[in-house]
C-alpha cells in the first residue's frame, strides 16, 4: 500500500512556505498530491490556469 499525501489550497499566489512544504512531505510519501481548490465567495489575484501552471 502506498503512501500518499493530499496538500489542498488555493495557492493564490503560491509561497515559499508552500513549496517548504511539499519539499519536506516528498520524502516522507510515496506521491503527494496537490489539489488547487476554489471558493466562489473568495475573489482571486490569479486565475486558476495560472495557479495550476506554477505547482
Amino acid at each position: 500500500m502506498s503512501r500518499v499525501a493530499l496538500f489542498p489550497g488555493s495557492f493564490d499566489p503560491i509561497t515559499l512556505g508552500h513549496v517548504d512544504i511539499i519539499q519536506r512531505a516528498l520524502p516522507l510519501f510515496d506521491e503527494v498530491r496537490i489539489a488547487v481548490g476554489t471558493n466562489s465567495t473568495k475573489k482571486y489575484l490569479f486565475s486558476l490556469e495560472q495557479r495550476v501552471n506554477w505547482i
